[in-house]
């Protein structure tokens, strides 16, 4: 097996929605990983010699996002010597090895989400959410400034919630698409650090930047269920 990528040549590692998988996006290109056993499946190196990859820059993957453990990837460049532009959602097909459609935004890309009927795209003040099949725009939202580009949304067919940010320090905001309902969780007094939604998007678990506890709220009323110290 070839060898792994060092530490400080990684740019970003996520899950795909099953936690079977997880893809790191590399200064050369991105790798996909079985959990369970663990081995590497795939690998894309995108830089060539002299550090210029076939998409006119280097190899750089700063966000790399599974579609369970379908053929088809987004890839958005980052890193020193980035291979696509960072404004850029990339839709990577395994099987062709190439990319296959793009969504271009007026500022830099800070996260992705996939859904079997949905691609996310997050952005530092907005998310927009679009038709996986023909790309349409569905929906956007305006949110505080989110660097680290949070956002989760829901895997159960058919009911699609979403989490992001909401307008204030401290809030949580709730989309849930079926019922056709916003709701808006005071989550902590200080800035959200990081959240994350069950699966069935009943749940949602909050932390904020003071870090001295864990919320879990009802994603459907928005009632605090339990806090953990």
């Amino acid at each position: 097996m070839a060898p792994s990528p060092a530490a400080k040549d990684i740019l970003h590692i996520s899950f795909n929605q099953d936690y079977g998988c997880f893809a790191a996006g590399t200064k050369s290109g991105f790798r996909i990983y079985n959990c369970d056993p663990f081995r590497e499946i795939f690998r894309q190196d995108l830089a060539v010699e002299g550090g210029v990859g076939v998409g006119g820059g280097g190899g750089g993957i700063d966000v790399v996002e599974m579609l369970f453990r379908c053929n088809i990837l987004t890839l958005v460049g980052g890193g020193d010597n980035p291979h696509y532009p960072p404004n850029k959602v990339m839709i990577w097909d395994d099987h062709q090895s190439r990319c296959i459609g793009e969504l271009s935004f007026r500022s830099p890309v800070r996260g992705v989400r996939l859904q079997r009927e949905r691609i996310i795209v997050v952005l530092e003040n907005k998310i927009f959410i679009y038709n996986f099949t023909d790309l349409k725009l569905l929906h956007q939202i305006d949110t505080l400034s989110n660097p680290k580009g949070l956002c989760a949304v829901s895997q159960q067919p058919g009911s699609i919630v979403l989490v992001c940010p909401g307008a204030q320090k401290g809030q949580v905001r709730v989309e849930h698409y079926k019922a056709r309902k916003t709701k808006f969780i005071n989550a902590h007094t200080s800035r959200i650090a990081c959240f994350a939604l069950s699966q069935d998007g009943r749940l949602i678990a909050t932390a904020s930047t003071k870090g001295t506890l864990v919320r879990i709220y009802n994603a459907a009323e928005g009632k605090d269920r339990k806090s953990v110290v």
